[in-house]
């Protein structure tokens, strides 16, 4: 792989090279490298652009990755991945989309995942989005992820995106299913004049169903973000939506967290704050040596957790 490949792989999906175990890397809309093991099998898509993903039953301690990278300015393209997983699984999957763009024109990725997963599995799910280049030309950025979570299943998604993205409209749409469980969490930041948009969708579907969503987020210069998430209760369950965010600048947020219940046991809570880094956090910072600029920045590390 080249130097430049290397280094995007580094920043979505934390390679040093091609990895271990299942993979399919994909590099301006071809395949870089798959490879399938016993349990999980990587086939292509006949009729769309994407891949089938199926785990057997029973499947532990694999990990799959399948991140995406773009180095051509001016390619788009829309991917469709499908995971079948089985009973009894205790998997990884490591996702991601890095575009270096050098040119005028526009990069864009638009990825699809949908997840069906059995009963009693734990899924781990990684997704970070990275971009780079000196070029004019905007790297774009619209993941939609849809995942059914079966009988007593939990399914932890972690999205990530810290820099180099000008615009992301992200969408995401869980259901989960008796004595099941999501867990997602995200972490954003913007700008610039980057725009990023996050619609959830969490229906808690099942008798004793949980579900959780935290995002934390921080917005500099110009830019603009705008989040929407939103837990249904169907049944005797638990939701909880957290939204903290930073404001820096001239940047804008709109956080719009909502609950709906259509059980009388449903058991939902949300909350919002979104506010400036606290003056006395920068002096305690500065008074052991550090600059501003320097104090502010090791905030943001502890607050994204980066």
């Amino acid at each position: 792989m080249e130097k430049l490949d290397l280094g995007l792989l580094k920043e979505i999906a934390l390679l040093d090279g091609v990895p271990s175990g299942a993979y399919n890397i994909r590099k301006n809309g071809t395949s870089a490298g798959r490879f399938s093991t016993e349990n999980i099998r990587i086939e292509p898509k006949t009729d769309k652009q994407g891949i089938d993903i199926n785990i057997k039953s029973g499947t532990k301690g694999e990990t799959v990755h399948i991140p995406v990278i773009l180095t051509e300015s001016g390619y788009t393209e829309t991917v469709y991945n499908d995971f079948f997983i089985g009973d009894d699984c205790d998997v990884t999957i490591m996702a991601g989309c890095g575009i270096h763009n050098c040119g005028d024109s526009e990069s864009r990725h638009d990825g699809v995942h949908t997840f069906y997963i059995g009963k009693n599995s734990v899924i781990r799910y990684a997704e970070r989005h990275y971009g780079d280049g000196e070029g004019k030309g905007e790297r774009i950025m619209n993941p939609e992820t849809v995942a059914y979570i079966g009988e007593g299943s939990v399914l932890q998604m972690d999205t990530v995106q810290i820099r180099g993205v000008d615009s992301t409209v992200r969408k995401t749409k869980i259901v989960v299913k008796k004595d099941a469980s999501a867990i997602i969490n995200e972490k954003l930041m913007t700008h610039g004049n980057q725009l990023a948009e996050s619609d959830m969708d969490l229906i808690l579907e099942g008798e004793n169903a949980t579900g959780r969503i935290t995002s934390r987020s921080v917005a500099k210069d110009d830019s603009k973000q705008i989040f929407r998430p939103c837990v249904v209760g169907k049944a005797d369950c638990f939701g909880h939506i957290r939204c903290d965010s930073i404001l820096m600048d001239r940047a804008t947020i709109s956080s719009v967290p909502a609950v709906a219940a259509e059980h009388t046991d449903a058991n939902l809570v949300h909350e919002a704050a979104i506010g400036r880094i606290a003056g006395d956090q920068l002096i305690k910072l500065m008074t052991l040596g550090l600059t501003e600029e320097e104090a502010e920045e090791k905030i943001l590390e502890g607050f994204l957790g980066e």
